[in-house]
């Protein structure tokens, strides 16, 4: 369906789900004029308050439930919460309902050049990396997307002159991307794809299907940034138009490569050592060369890139340092909710770990962080849910306790330390059994560690 700000006020509209996309859906959706009908299944605070919020803007809304007052409608946008095989999709779909995110909707509304950012790990940090290496004099970047800023609300704050920008750079899920119609990211940035989320999806193709509707509409002016070190990536993209420019931490790069002391650019001049860079962690240093290659595409200069990594400290709730107790110290990984997360934590680190794993399981193989484990893992503490799922898989491979909640865990963890250790909340696993969403969980893990004595 083609949208435009002059078609949109004949339309009738239902928006499902009414959080952050949901609201900001409306929102967006109401200022053109068209006829809105919001709905959501759920009643809990937030939900509650927007509700009001958008009644007293003048909309229709439902809530605790939908009723088949959604299906009087021209067009769905969903919020990403809501998977495609919800019993009421298919009933839109069967209606002849089309169906678009709230992603794809707000992208009808601006034109400014999208950078968009996914990965099963990495896309928090890697946005805002890219972030300040556009702040310039030239560029004028807008963080929106699964950062917990919905593009939706960046693009009607632009329109109505309440923010400024000239370029988006988006952090997409492949919860986002499950109803990409006509999306058109200039720079698209693939980090790496591992199992993860296949509690929704039914299985890795069906995941890495969803990742790459990112790339749908491209053509031959875009590009493709793709981490040529993971494998599943290595072959994706034969049949895309676009201009693919693959990094790698082991191999020559178009613009940036690593050696075992810097990385340097494609006149073999340094960049930077890699003494000088603040984030720990090979990881990091592909999600920089990601970064810095989607801003030297943008003619951003070396002295801002490397600027940016010598100064760059990561994000809350990413390996984030909380506190050192007798010689201790506690880290919070709080957005490590899948194991590749869990693994690249862990290599971060050359100090014995112990390990604070658990939460609510996302069909997550807990198996494959045994290798991974031998190095310096000197103890695992589980909790939440999958605690007893997770003693399990290790057996006796790891000295390793069972607590019910993470301020359990976290006690736990505080007796069994010793001066040099690393207490690593690294879960690798959602956050819902005890916590609203894994900030939440982050943030009051760094209260727990701040009443330790």
């Amino acid at each position: 369906m083609r949208l435009s700000k002059e078609n949109i006020a004949y339309k009738k509209i239902t928006v499902l789900g009414m959080k952050k996309s949901g609201y900001s859906a409306a929102l967006l959706a109401s200022k053109f004029g068209a006829t809105i009908f919001i709905s959501d299944s759920k009643k809990d605070e937030i939900v509650c308050q927007n509700y009001e919020k958008l009644k007293k803007a003048g909309m229709q809304c439902e809530i605790n439930g939908h009723t088949d007052k959604i299906y009087d409608s021209n067009l769905w946008i969903v919020s990403p919460g809501i998977p495609k095989n919800a019993n009421v999709i298919k009933k839109a779909i069967k209606l002849r309902i089309p169906i678009i995110s709230e992603i794809e909707f707000a992208s009808r509304f601006t034109k400014h050049p999208i950078i968009a950012v996914t990965g099963s790990n990495g896309k928090s940090t890697t946005v805002h990396m890219v972030n300040e290496m556009l702040s310039t004099n030239e560029w004028k970047p807008i963080l929106a997307g699964n950062i917990g800023n919905p593009f939706s609300k960046s693009v009607l704050d632009l329109l109505n002159g309440d923010l400024e920008g000239n370029i988006f750079v988006l952090e997409l899920s492949s919860f986002q991307l499950e109803f990409i119609d006509q999306f058109h990211p200039f720079i698209s940035i693939y980090l790496n794809i591992s199992p993860d989320h296949l509690d929704r999806h039914k299985n890795m193709d069906e995941y890495l299907k969803m990742k790459l509707k990112m790339i749908k509409n491209t053509d031959k002016n875009d590009f493709i940034i793709y981490n040529l070190d993971d494998k599943i990536l290595n072959n994706s993209f034969n049949e895309s138009i676009a201009n693919k420019i693959p990094y790698s931490l082991n191999q020559k790069n178009k613009f940036f490569s690593l050696n075992s002391t810097k990385l340097y650019d494609e006149n073999y001049d340094t960049l930077i050592s890699l003494d000088d860079i603040l984030l720990n962690g090979k990881h990091n240093l592909s999600n920089f060369i990601a970064s810095a290659t989607a801003a030297k595409l943008l003619n951003v200069k070396n002295k801002k890139i490397k600027k940016t990594m010598e100064l760059f400290t990561g994000i809350k709730h990413r390996l984030q340092f909380v506190k050192s107790i007798k010689g201790s110290s506690y880290f919070n990984d709080s957005k490590a909710t899948n194991i590749s997360s869990v693994i690249a934590a862990i290599n971060s680190f050359n100090s014995p770990i112990i390990l604070l794993l658990g939460g609510q399981n996302k069909d997550s193989d807990f198996r494959l962080l045994l290798p991974h484990t031998k190095r310096h893992v000197k103890h695992i503490v589980s909790f939440g849910e999958a605690g007893g799922e997770i003693a399990t898989a290790f057996g006796d491979a790891v000295r390793l306790n069972i607590t019910s909640s993470l301020n359990q865990a976290v006690a736990s963890a505080h007796k069994i330390a010793n001066p040099g250790d690393i207490i690593l909340m690294s879960p690798g696993c959602a956050s819902f059994d005890e916590f609203k969403n894994f900030e939440d969980r982050g943030e009051k893990f760094i209260k727990m560690v701040k009443a330790l004595k």
